[in-house]
């Protein structure tokens, strides 16, 4: 069994203001810290057969300049690779717009890792969509990487994980949920969101990545 409560609490959230090549953005920021040392989280983000079992299958030439698809999700080109600290790459869904993901790695005094992930979007166009629909969005691209990075975790300390079906299970519509509700507050400090905007934001989000799941955090 996973510790779901304390998965959640293992993340710091936050709305950031990352810039992207093409000016100023808007990102998500989450930050923990991996019971690893800052070799084998760079390694476990690097290589293509770890990075599969947490995050996913990863075809392409993984290298400064190369492209990267990840099977049924998304795609793009490492930007920069600075072993063992840094990684920056594109990252596009299909048809959908240019985004950046930076990863930086530091290590601890205590032979742990700290891990930042930061997904960078064109400011401009999310204040539009924040505008025009909300920002269920912006807390669906949170709890996505809040799964992921559990995954890391997971992979990192040898308890079986399967990233393709985990999320469909009890513990992974649990965590699902409980993370849509992590970001809501965040969000809502960021942007100033409204108690009913925000709360239909997060329903929203529970509805994508848990259908039916309701909002049972007991």
């Amino acid at each position: 069994m996973i510790d779901i409560v304390n998965q959640i609490n293992a993340t710091r959230r936050a709305i950031g203001d990352q810039a992207v090549a093409t000016g100023e953005g808007r990102s998500v920021l989450l930050r923990r810290v991996y019971d690893a040392p800052v070799e084998d989280v760079w390694d476990a983000c690097t290589d293509p057969e770890r990075l599969g079992r947490w995050l996913g299958p990863v075809e392409g030439d993984l290298r400064l300049g190369g492209h990267f698809q990840l099977k049924d999700n998304a795609g793009g080109e490492i930007l920069r690779c600075e072993e063992p600290r840094l990684i920056k790459v594109t990252w596009v869904l299909g048809e959908g717009m240019p985004t950046e993901v930076e990863v930086r790695l530091a290590p601890g005094d205590d032979g742990r890792t700290v891990l930042e992930l930061e997904h960078a979007s064109p400011a401009r166009i999310v204040d539009e969509l924040v505008r025009s629909y909300g920002p269920g969005g912006t807390i669906g691209i949170g709890c996505g990487w809040d799964l992921a990075l559990l995954g890391l975790d997971l992979f990192l300390r040898g308890i079986d994980f399967d990233p393709g079906s985990w999320q469909d299970t009890p513990e992974g519509r649990d965590f699902a949920v409980r993370s849509c509700h992590a970001w809501g507050p965040v969000i809502q400090a960021a942007w100033g969101t409204s108690d009913d905007d925000i709360a239909a934001a997060i329903a929203f989000a529970v509805g994508h990545f848990a259908p039916g799941a309701g909002d049972d955090r007991s």
